[in-house]
């Protein structure tokens, strides 16, 4: 019978140290076998946001003890691994080269093959993970540094239908939290607040919402947030503000995604439409349901991680390492650290002012 592959992964784009091993099951399967994650919250909460060089010094107290730990829980031993993945981008520059060179020395020493990896890639491919996901798909991809919308037509092919042109969804809600006064890291908690609010209470401006295909922005209303955040008083009107601006992604997102389904059916034949949502941002139970409730109506089969999956992990950039590994497709030991690397290399840059949509 022959081996199946196992993949070390090792992910520290961010604030995540992670290690995980995977492996696939006898149906051809992926099968999570490991998979670590330390956080740096303690690290960066007095700062209320992740500062880079402690976050690259905690990585590296961390990563040895990690990856031990995710080899030891899976049961195999060192020698038993096909192949090491470390993520190379994009992220903070000096924590990706934490993991990278971790990897990449790991990989000389045992003589294996090294996969440099896509951060973003590895969320796109997360459902793989926990369901049978064929391409072609749509993706949304929502982070606390990412949102887009992509068409995925199968591994490495990539087309962007639709992206922020300013602020990330994930870096809306965590700044809304931090002038609501929530602490590091607040983006999750402003589901707890919107569930004790009136989500009717303040008007926000949705910018660009009848414009602009399904490009995205969130500045504009992360600046009415501040100013209304400066007259609150008490803390139901703190939960007040949470629930409309809950309420205001949930109606941004549900148009701009209603635009991206009829822009991916222009270019996609397939019988099924599937739409995957990943990152961070998927964990918000709230979007989940209203996407959900969308595909039912435009006929998409929605597809989402396990909640534990969405934020940064490293079983999904081992995932991406299974499929390069079947394909024969490695790198080399001085591939850089790329801070910034698009899933579509070919779109265009859209941040800043002077943006035409």
């Amino acid at each position: 019978m022959k081996k199946k592959p196992i993949i070390l992964g090792i992910e520290s784009s961010c604030d995540e140290t992670a290690a995980s091993v995977i492996t696939e099951n006898e149906q051809g399967l992926p099968t999570i076998l490991s998979n670590i994650i330390s956080s740096q919250v303690d690290v960066h909460k007095e700062f209320g946001g992740v500062v880079p060089e402690l976050a690259a010094r905690s990585h590296l107290e961390k990563i040895d003890l990690i990856t031990k730990k995710a080899i030891d829980e899976s049961g195999i031993k060192i020698d038993d691994i096909d192949a090491i993945a470390s993520t190379a981008g994009p992220g903070l520059v000096v924590c990706l080269s934490v993991g990278l060179s971790f990897g990449k020395a790991m990989a000389s020493s045992l003589n294996k093959p090294f996969i440099a990896v896509n951060h973003l890639e590895g969320h796109a491919l997360s459902p793989k993970l926990n369901s049978e996901l064929n391409y072609p798909y749509l993706l949304l991809l929502i982070s606390g540094g990412h949102t887009q919308f992509l068409s995925v037509k199968e591994l490495g092919s990539y087309k962007r239908l639709g992206t922020t042109i300013d602020d990330a969804v994930g870096e809306a809600f965590d700044k809304t939290a931090k002038l609501l006064g929530i602490e590091f890291p607040g983006g999750p908690q402003i589901e707890v607040y919107a569930k004790k609010g009136d989500p009717n209470k303040y008007e926000l401006p949705k910018p660009i919402f009848h414009k602009g295909g399904c490009n995205l922005s969130f500045a504009g209303l992360k600046t009415a947030v501040l100013k209304i955040s400066k007259q609150i008083k008490t803390e139901q009107e703190k939960y007040d503000l949470a629930a409309s601006f809950q309420k205001t992604i949930e109606e941004i997102l549900y148009k701009k995604t209603k635009i991206a389904f009829q822009e991916f059916k222009k270019i996609n034949n397939d019988n099924e439409n599937k739409f995957v949502v990943a990152g961070g941002v998927a964990a918000n139970k709230k979007i989940r349901e209203m996407l959900k409730d969308l595909c039912k109506e435009e006929k998409f089969k929605a597809i989402f991680p396990p909640i534990n999956l969405c934020g940064d992990n490293a079983a999904m950039i081992a995932m991406v390492g299974l499929e390069k590994f079947k394909l024969n497709h490695f790198d080399d030991l001085d591939s850089p650290a790329k801070p910034r690397w698009p899933l579509d290399e070919s779109a265009a840059f859209l941040k800043g002012a002077g943006v035409k949509l």
